[in-house]
């Protein structure tokens, strides 16, 4: 009788006094939380709490007596591997606590540190948490297939031929590795960051997740732009928040040449240093380029970042373009048709260039009833 009660006296007690531990850990957290509820550490340290739980039982279960038992080795086998699998996972949530806890006392420690190493700190950290979940989950696995017998044979023949072994799987995995160090590269030599501004293959985005294997860019129209991490390590693109978030926008205006400039660039400056999205850094209106029948028209204003910026070129191409329409018409673009001036009745052809175009445009008129080509007819008789 002794021999089955023994395992279930020992079963209840770990439970009981896991159930204790529980309410204590519970009760403390509560009390830490209301304590200090800024705290950014509470959260991942109650995610520790059930593989803590899972630990211990089993490390308490294998101390207990099992050599009377029929199947006590299997018993102690099985306890031994969820041991292992529960330190792996406490392993794992750990190493997460320490890295959450750590960029959060790197962020609020000094108000005025850069936002761009700031989110700089946050990929390299949010990557190195990722390479040693991997690696613990590694481990772990290796630890519990070491607990067979059958496969710690098969472990020491494969030591000796260790090179073989990197070598196939090296070949095996080129991709899987390849992007691996393609990650590790992208976040500690500072090339793009998590919450970064950039422009790939002609899509612009906010790099929302960045792990071992693939770049998620979240675009402005809400999709999701999912790329190998190798292909910002191999291809260019444009990182618009790399030191800062601040950028410069641009609306470009094709007017006539009358446009008064002068009056259009004062303003532009009035009306700008009103706005609220201008960072007041830069502000400028010039004529960058002229066309046969046009002048190039560039305002040139700075935002604290990309969403401002564009806000701010809609805003300035809507308003300027108001007030020429109201105070200007005439700046505004528009196609001229003329007649070619007659130069005299020695250049019959240039005569003939001219008042053919006239002839036709009156024909046309005339013949629209008519017909098309009845009205060519009489648009070239009359220049004849």
């Amino acid at each position: 009788m002794w021999t089955v009660l023994r395992p279930a006296v020992a079963v209840a007690a770990v439970l009981v006094v896991l159930v204790v531990v529980d309410r204590v850990v519970r009760r403390a957290l509560r009390r830490l939380t209301a304590a200090h509820p800024e705290a950014v550490a509470w959260p991942v340290l109650r995610r520790c709490r059930v593989p803590f739980l899972a630990a211990a039982g089993a490390a308490l279960l294998l101390a207990g007596g099992w050599v009377a038992l029929p199947a006590a080795g299997v018993v102690r086998h099985g306890l031994l591997i969820a041991l292992l699998v529960s330190c792996g996972w406490l392993a794992a949530r750990m190493v997460a606590l320490l890295l959450v806890t750590g960029l959060s006392r790197y962020a609020s420690g000094r108000p005025d540190r850069d936002p761009a190493r700031v989110r700089r700190v946050r990929t390299q950290a949010s990557l190195l948490g990722r390479v040693c979940g991997a690696a613990i989950a590694l481990l772990t696995l290796a630890g519990v297939l070491m607990t067979f017998p059958a496969v710690r044979t098969v472990g020491t023949s494969l030591l000796a031929s260790a090179g073989l072994v990197g070598l196939v799987l090296g070949v095996a995995a080129q991709s899987t590795l390849g992007n691996l160090f393609a990650g590790l590269q992208l976040a500690f030599s500072d090339m793009v960051g998590i919450d970064d501004v950039v422009v790939v293959d002609g899509e612009w985005g906010t790099i929302e997740e960045i792990t071992l294997t693939y770049v998620a860019v979240a675009t402005w129209d809400q999709r999701r732009i999912v790329m190998p991490v190798s292909h910002f390590v191999g291809r260019p693109f444009e990182n618009w928040s790399r030191r800062g978030p601040g950028i410069t926008g641009t609306a470009v205006l094709h007017l006539d040449h009358s446009t008064p400039v002068g009056e259009l660039r004062a303003e532009f400056e009035r009306r700008i240093a009103e706005h609220p999205l201008w960072d007041g850094a830069g502000r400028a209106l010039q004529v960058v380029d002229t066309t046969p029948s046009t002048i190039v028209v560039r305002a040139l204003m700075t935002a604290r970042n990309a969403d401002d910026a564009f806000e701010l070129r809609c805003w300035a191409r809507e308003e300027l373009i108001r007030h020429l329409r109201h105070h200007h018409p005439a700046a505004l673009p528009r196609v001229a048709f003329a007649e070619a001036p007659m130069t005299g009745a020695g250049t019959a052809g240039n005569t003939m260039t001219g008042t053919t175009v006239e002839g036709q445009g009156e024909g046309q008129v005339e013949g629209r009833g008519e017909g098309r080509g009845r009205g060519q007819a009489e648009g070239s008789n009359r220049a004849t």
